[in-house]
């Protein structure tokens, strides 16, 4: 292990507290607990200090049933750099009025918000999230959407937006973590922290969760679903939209009005975005060249394939792949 040394400007610890919600999912919040603890070890100093709460200090129960030491009631919190709620199953049965006027008064104080799993949930109701950014497991997505239809929800991995920080659930706590860490104590830190959890890399904002788009939009929309379908069969060599409508049986501004009703995207833009996600994972996963990369996914010159991916992934695929860890 490396003996390098961190450290912030000021060399000041950051408090970060967790507000467990019952039947919260201990593995997300485990998860992202590892993270500062290994950012600990590894520089040989405090530099996160995480305490965990109730709304009252009574203890929780996960949603696999264990329960955790707390360090007492969401009152007796003080000074934090973030809050982060964390959320699992059946949140509705608890987001009360009571934590909802908590969470507020903490977000007067301009303490950053956070939430995993279904705690998105929780700081939507609170009206938290408005004008934000913002990701939930990509279960809840549709109803999300459809009860807080002017929120941006989005189907990413994480999402950090000024000082909300969210995130879907499972392990991407680990990548909204590892993200953190990196903006304030550098990339360098937060390999040898993916090494430690022998990460093959630190996924980006623009990673998507890998859910079944049913989940998305929801069930009552087969023909939009069974476009996609024929959109990611045929990456290489792309169909017009003519022919996606007319393979699902509807007409092209009937497919068109689907895509931005429940995608939120022109049909053209989604399968765009399709096919440059999948020569991101080429570009990640394998040694093939930028024009092999290109001509698979249906970019016929490797200019025009480099103009696209820039202008969605922010980079050239070239230094997509001379970065990736």
């Amino acid at each position: 292990m490396s003996d390098t040394v961190y450290a912030t400007e000021a060399d000041v610890t950051l408090h970060i507290g967790f507000l467990l919600m019952p039947e919260y999912t201990l593995s997300t919040f485990s998860n992202a607990v590892s993270v500062l603890r290994m950012a600990n070890r590894i520089s040989g100093k405090e530099l996160y200090r995480f305490t965990v709460f109730s709304f009252d200090g009574t203890p929780v129960t996960s949603s696999s049933g264990v329960e955790i030491v707390l360090n007492g009631s969401l009152q007796s919190a003080g000074e934090m750099n973030i809050l982060v709620v964390c959320g699992g199953y059946n949140v509705k049965n608890y987001c009360d009025k009571p934590i909802i006027e908590a969470l507020r008064a903490f977000a007067k104080k301009k303490v950053p918000l956070g939430a995993m799993c279904t705690g998105s949930y929780v700081l939507a109701t609170a009206g938290l999230l408005d004008g934000y950014r913002s990701t939930i497991h990509w279960e809840n997505i549709a109803s999300m959407r459809e009860q807080f239809p002017k929120l941006n929800i989005t189907s990413s991995l994480f999402v950090i937006d000024r000082d909300r920080y969210t995130c879907s659930g499972g392990i991407s706590s680990i990548d909204l973590m590892l993200n953190l860490v990196a903006s304030i104590h550098g990339h360098e830190l937060v390999q040898e922290i993916s090494e430690q959890f022998t990460c093959d890399r630190v996924r980006t904002e623009q990673d998507p969760q890998r859910a079944p788009l049913k989940y998305l939009i929801g069930a009552s929309q087969p023909r939009l679903v069974e476009a996609v379908v024929f959109m990611e069969a045929n990456i290489e060599e792309p169909l017009s939209l003519d022919e996606v409508a007319d393979c699902v049986g509807i007409s092209r501004r009937q497919l068109e009005r689907l895509f931005n009703r429940y995608l939120h995207r022109t049909p053209s833009r989604y399968y765009l975005e399709l096919r440059l996600s999948r020569a991101r994972l080429l570009l990640l996963q394998t040694s093939i060249s930028l024009i092999d990369v290109a001509i698979s996914c249906g970019f016929s010159t490797a200019p025009h394939f480099s103009k696209c991916y820039s202008d969605v992934y922010g980079k050239p695929p070239s230094n997509e792949r001379r970065l990736r860890t």
